[in-house]
């Protein structure tokens, strides 16, 4: 495929681009998840049922959007994985605490969950994608597992800081570690990128669990004691500046690309 023709492939697609940058602003995301569902639940005491429903509604009518969108959005596509960590932040503790299905319990119903989606979509796609997702039934099967992967990502975070006692700094540091080793693995050994891509997708939703908690925890538990509310609100501005910054950058790359002459 000559270049010309992979740069249309980008622009056609409607997820970003897996960079660095990418990556930043996911962590973000996790953690304005935590903060952001801890405060509608627990701050304005609103409960683990009543955040889910208000996320599950939000989450409905972002994703809606970004279906229906015809080319790639950066605020509206950030605005559904806002919506999935939200949803997964309030779902994981209505099923661990509400319903007391336990941090282990619930993480190992979701991990096989995230499994079956993944199985089901190389199944009916034949392949599993993670930049190019342009079909509609590719773009349901990408935001399913981002869902999922975000609740799991909750429960297996606080079963790290909680039941496995590290704590919440402590848990944030083994989950950078291990985001660490899969960048590693990306750039010194042959595994498939799909894999790694969603290996990195998942580690990162704990470790924006765990440093939201770190923030927000009181100090006898380890935290900073940092009002929800105002930890959400400056998490969400350091997003919103990101991506006004790499959607800038793609913009100037995109209009210098278009300007040179196609290559046969």
């Amino acid at each position: 495929m000559n270049p010309h023709a992979t740069r249309e492939l980008d622009w056609l697609s409607k997820v970003p681009q897996i960079t660095i940058a990418f990556w930043i602003i996911k962590i973000l995301a996790t953690t304005l998840g935590e903060t952001g569902g801890d405060a509608v639940t627990m701050s304005w005491n609103l409960g683990y049922a009543v955040g889910s429903l208000i996320f599950l509604a939000f989450f409905a009518v972002t994703l809606t959007a970004q279906v229906r969108s015809p080319r790639y959005h950066p605020f509206l596509y950030w605005a559904v994985v806002v919506a999935t960590t939200t949803v997964g932040t309030t779902m994981s503790d209505y099923f661990d605490r509400t319903l007391g299905m336990g941090y282990i319990k619930s993480s190992i119903i979701l991990f096989c969950g995230v499994l079956l989606v993944l199985v089901v979509w190389r199944l009916v796609m034949g392949r599993i994608e993670f930049e190019n997702i342009r079909r509609p039934t590719d773009e349901i099967f990408y935001w399913l597992t981002i869902l999922i992967s975000n609740t799991l990502g909750t429960a297996l975070g606080d079963f790290v800081a909680d039941d496995a006692g590290l704590g919440f700094g402590k848990g944030a540091l083994l989950f950078a570690a291990v985001l660490a080793l899969v960048a590693a693995a990306h750039f010194f050994t042959r595994i498939s990128d799909s894999v790694l891509f969603w290996a990195a997708y998942i580690l990162t939703r704990p470790l924006g669990a765990t440093v939201g908690d770190t923030l927000t925890k009181p100090h006898s538990e380890g935290g900073f004691q940092l009002s929800r509310v105002s930890s959400s609100l400056i998490i969400a501005i350091l997003m919103v500046i990101g991506v006004v910054l790499t959607s800038k950058r793609a913009g100037l790359f995109a209009r210098h690309d278009l300007s040179k002459p196609a290559e046969t």
